[in-house]
């Protein structure tokens, strides 16, 4: 092995057929253009004519050439003799000559412009620093992107080992400098302060790291006071001031997601810079993760148990009155019938002789009675038709009154114009609460003269604050205060409040790479991303690749074709109707399924754990110390299996087996079942899986999907929304998955309740556990849009979406005066290019802000459209998107 980070399959791969190229290979790398005909041609002997394309072909696609031309796939010389026109066996007769095939290795550089590593080594050394420094891929995920630019510039593919070393080399640089940059960033007191968070008080059984990373979740007022307890705890140690702008963000992050997830003993164990740039990583994110963690149970409390409660008890009361309004309402009907009756007629009744017609229907006394009555429950005029449950709130206010005080205290808060009142009306609570109880405002009153009453609505809300009976000149405390509490929750959720510092309800304009940090940040992400300071010859490109896709397409539209042009001037698809199995797939099929054993669950997991040591070892206990327990793979292989299944305990509970009893299973539950610990064991299976020669056959590991899955939670969990077309009556999660065509599970997200996975697919893939960096990304259409499009395009992934009611879907041109005959009336959209231009130091700025981690996407999305309607740099990006979103189609 080379270098140690590679596999004996990947340095056995490297500069080889390691299987048949696919279909798409053989069009893409091994189809000769006409300038390639000519070249080839000018060879004498057909043999000699196929063994030239064969090598150019070969180095197209392997980025080298082999030093056995012949060592190629018979389907790659198929092909390029049918191209030809020549009988491939005479292929045979190009090694007769070893001079012939070096000439032509010579004469194919120097027509198609290939160059050899030696005169790129520099220039790749440079791109390698810049992609380590700025992404912090693994090196197998760097190497696999080497080659590939290397392809793309055509270089000459250097030795298995040269290659690997410059990777290893220069990544290991960039992470070096990334210790040594943050752990200067702290001062000398904050240097020898931070290790002392790994140590462990007396009595206690955990570090105070352990401690401050564990979030509350408990949903209740109690939660909230312990979860804005944490932040200030986590705020006290001082960090927050520390200018970590020299070192990009998403370096920063994952150093913080290791930190997150190691045991204290393993953070000790560190050289001082390592250590100390780790926990600085790790205080930074927990400040903000706290923030994010109070706000997020802010959340669901206001949403799950406040308001949903209120509206359920307000629902509750309307289905308790309504037999008795059903009679009300029924006995006035009657009396109105009568009236309306007495309207129609020729000759007008005395008023005497109505009322009589009236009570042969219904008794004055009844009348009287439901007019009272409904009198009593009528919304008013300009009440808002929903809102009666906030009565049924105000009753919950022993809930908040508890943290109310503490969340403006506790959380720094800023505001957009249109949210800047409530803002000042809930930093103004505290005072209000704590103020004296005076003859003139008694307990459960707030003095009116105090209050904003500019921000209550009109309705409900102005129905309760000012009571009828409350005292002269005050409002009602508990109204007053679930009136801001619910405004200050919408505009929350709506960022136009938001908090500092936080990742999810953060202010996601200041997150934008800005100064000094956008300044150090853009030259390496500009290189990394492939993506030029002036977009003038870029979009030249895609316009002319665009402009030929129509051209193409149009060429292709004959009779029998699977695409045409429908009556209504757009492009319709046939229906593509499915090919059955054939006799040998289901023979193959039933073949494999008689060879597979009957195992159960707990025996496949222990067999893994034997194959894998490191999946094992990733079960790491929460003091962080080398268990002392034995056989402690078989109790957490009874754990996993209990999870797995969701069986609970007893199935695999054995009291005569010591690692089987209860006390110890839940221990190993509770103690070495983390998320952080799932993660390090699913980056062991993924390494394992990639070095499976099958696994390999069926692909690169690419290629990757991305969907979310909709689950009820049949418990109380912060993660837990109300939405009845998934979950009906009750509460559920997305999980957001992705795979690849290697295997499964590479990166997941649990997102509340059921978002637009669009807003979450590109932060998944930019948190995948382990595997090949993909290059292909695949989703449904519910995570498409044209700026998703746009930004997943310049991220230098290959956007695919599946897109349903393809007729429906605008295709875009850049001319509008080409004639793409019978594609004209389809190609109705026009691209506008120079917003593109306009906006693109701007798009710069957000692109690599994502790149870098500085800003989530799922942010950076909401501000290119807020309420749906894009602003006008998120137009420019849909403008980029629509480009490569015609082009898929």
């Amino acid at each position: 092995m080379p270098v140690e980070f590679l596999t004996d399959v990947q340095a056995e791969a490297y500069g080889r057929f390691v299987s048949p190229p696919s279909r798409r290979e053989l069009d893409g790398f091994f189809f000769l253009d006409d300038a390639d005909l000519r070249v080839v041609g000018r060879r004498r002997g057909d043999h000699n004519r196929l063994g030239f394309g064969v090598q150019l072909a070969t180095v197209r696609y392997l980025g080298m050439f082999l030093a056995d031309p012949l060592d190629v796939p018979g389907e790659a010389g198929d092909c390029i003799a049918a191209q030809l026109g020549v009988d491939v066996s005479c292929l045979a007769g190009y090694a007769v000559r070893e001079k012939t095939r070096l000439e032509h290795q010579w004469e194919i550089a120097r027509e198609f412009g290939y160059r050899d590593f030696a005169d790129a080594e520099r220039e790749l050394a440079g791109w390698v620093d810049d992609v380590a420094w700025t992404t912090g891929l693994g090196p197998n995920a760097i190497f696999v992107d080497a080659i590939r630019w290397l392809r793309e510039r055509r270089v000459l593919l250097p030795g298995v080992s040269v290659l690997a070393r410059i990777v290893a080399r220069e990544r290991d640089a960039a992470t070096l400098r990334v210790w040594a940059d943050l752990a200067q960033a702290a001062t000398a007191a904050q240097a020898r302060s931070l290790p002392r968070l790994l140590d462990v008080p007396d009595g206690a059984r955990h570090s105070e790291l352990d401690r401050i990373r564990q979030a509350e979740t408990a949903v209740s007022g109690v939660g909230m006071v312990r979860a804005l307890s944490r932040v200030s705890e986590i705020n006290a140690l001082g960090l927050g001031r520390v200018d970590l702008s020299g070192v990009p963000q998403r370096r920063v992050v994952a150093l913080a997601r290791y930190g997150m997830a190691a045991t204290a003993t393993a953070l000790r164990r560190h050289p001082e810079p390592r250590r100390v740039a780790t926990l600085l990583a790790t205080v930074r994110s927990l400040e903000a993760r706290s923030v994010d963690d109070a706000l997020e149970l802010f959340d669901v409390l206001m949403t799950n148990d406040l308001l949903a409660r209120a509206g359920r008890e307000s629902r509750q009361e309307k289905l308790r009155r309504y037999p008795r309004l059903s009679k009300d309402a029924g006995r006035l009907a009657a009396a109105v019938g009568v009236l309306l009756d007495v309207l129609e007629r020729d000759e007008p009744l005395a008023l005497e002789a109505v009322w009589e017609e009236i009570e042969s229907k219904v008794s004055r006394e009844d009348l009287q009675s439901a007019v009272a009555h409904l009198t009593e429950v009528a919304l008013p005029p300009d009440a808002d038709a929903d809102g009666e449950w906030r009565s049924a709130l105000v009753e919950r206010y022993a809930s908040v009154r508890a943290f109310v005080p503490m969340l403006c205290g506790t959380i720094t808060f800023g505001a957009t114009a249109d949210a800047a009142g409530v803002l000042s009306a809930l930093r103004d609570l505290p005072r209000l609460l704590n103020a004296r109880v005076t003859k003139a405002v008694p307990a459960g009153c707030l003095d009116a003269r105090q209050v904003a009453v500019d921000i209550i609505p009109a309705g409900w809300w102005r129905r309760l604050v000012f009571k009828p009976d409350r005292p002269k000149g005050t409002v009602d405390r508990a109204a007053y205060v679930f009136c801001v509490l619910e405004q200050f929750h919408r505009h929350l959720i709506r960022r136009n409040i938001y908090a500092t510092p936080s990742a999810r309800y953060g202010d996601p304009r200041a997150q934008l790479l800005a100064g000094r940090a956008w300044q150090a940040a853009k030259g390496p992400a500009m290189n990394a991303l492939g993506l030029p300071e002036d977009p003038g010859e870029l979009l030249r490109e895609h316009s002319a690749a665009l402009d030929g896709a129509w051209r193409g397409m149009a060429e292709s539209l004959t009779a029998g074709t699977v695409a045409h042009v429908g009556s209504d001037g757009k492009l319709h698809a046939e229906k593509i109707d499915a090919i059955p199995d054939p006799p040998s797939l289901l023979d193959l099929r039933r073949r494999l399924e008689a060879m597979l054993p009957r195992v159960d669950l707990p025996e496949l997991i222990l067999e893994v754990m034997g194959w894998l040591p490191a999946f094992t070892a990733a079960f790491t206990g929460l003091s962080g110390g080398r268990s002392r327990m034995s056989d402690l793979d078989l109790t957490i292989a009874a754990a996993l299996t209990a999870h797995a299944l969701n069986i609970g305990y007893v199935p695999v509970i054995s009291d005569s087996v010591p690692a089987l009893r209860r006390g110890r299973i839940s221990h190993v539950d509770q103690n070495y079942l983390r998320p952080e610990n799932y993660t390090l064991a699913n980056a062991a299976l993924i390494t394992a899986q990639d070095g499976i020669d099958l696994v390999r056959r069926w692909g690169g590991g690419l290629v990757a999907g991305i969907d979310g899955m909709r689950f009820v939670v049949p418990v109380r969990s912060i993660h837990a929304r109300p939405n009845s077309k998934y979950f009906g009556r009750r509460r559920g999660a997305t999980w957001l998955n992705m795979i690849s065509d290697q295997g499964i599970g590479l990166a997941g997200r649990v997102l509340s309740g059921t978002p637009r996975d669009s807003l979450h697919v590109i932060d998944l893939i930019y948190s995948q556990d382990a595997g090949r960096r993909p290059e292909v990304i695949v989703t449904d259409t519910g995570s498409y849009s044209d700026i998703v499009y746009g930004v997943i395009t310049l991220l230098d992934f290959d956007y695919r979406p599946q897109l349903a009611d393809l007729p429906d879907s605008k295709l875009w041109r850049i001319d509008l005066t080409a004639d793409y005959g019978p594609l004209n009336q389809a190609a109705r959209g026009k691209l506008d290019l120079t917003r593109i231009h306009r906006h693109w130091p701007d798009i710069q700025r957000l692109i690599v802000s994502i790149h870098t981690g500085a800003i989530p996407a799922c942010d950076a999305l909401r501000i290119l459209a807020p309420g749906g309607t894009p602003t006008q740099l998120g137009d420019a990006l849909a403008q980029y998107g629509r480009i490569f979103k015609t082009l898929h189609i």
